[in-house]
């Protein structure tokens, strides 16, 4: 698969395939809505959950949202290729000019 929007075919591969088993679907009817490199205000890559502690460093990534069985769902990437499934995201940096 080619890269979209600057992100990796292979990271998007892996997403895909998460995101159709997340869904129940096959990866042929997940489609790719969003596929971005942004920057990362710190380790939790847009994805922090209570309790934990992250890095504080600016995180170079990318943001993928995916629809899959009728639902929108939000990868979270690092520039690595480590990705997760976000439940409730928080915009990158790119997104937070004041910030």
């Amino acid at each position: 698969m080619a890269s979209i929007g600057e992100v990796p075919g292979d990271l998007l591969d892996a997403i895909t395939s998460e995101a159709a088993e997340r869904a129940g679907v096959e990866a042929d009817e997940v489609a790719i809505i969003t596929a971005e490199a942004v920057t990362w205000s710190d380790g939790s890559l847009g994805c922090p959950e209570p309790g934990m502690m992250y890095t504080q460093a600016l995180v170079p990534g990318y943001r993928v949202v995916v629809e899959a069985g009728g639902e929108e769902m939000y990868f979270h990437a690092s520039e690595r290729g480590d990705f997760q499934f976000c439940e409730n995201p928080k915009p990158p940096l790119d997104d937070n000019p004041n910030e």
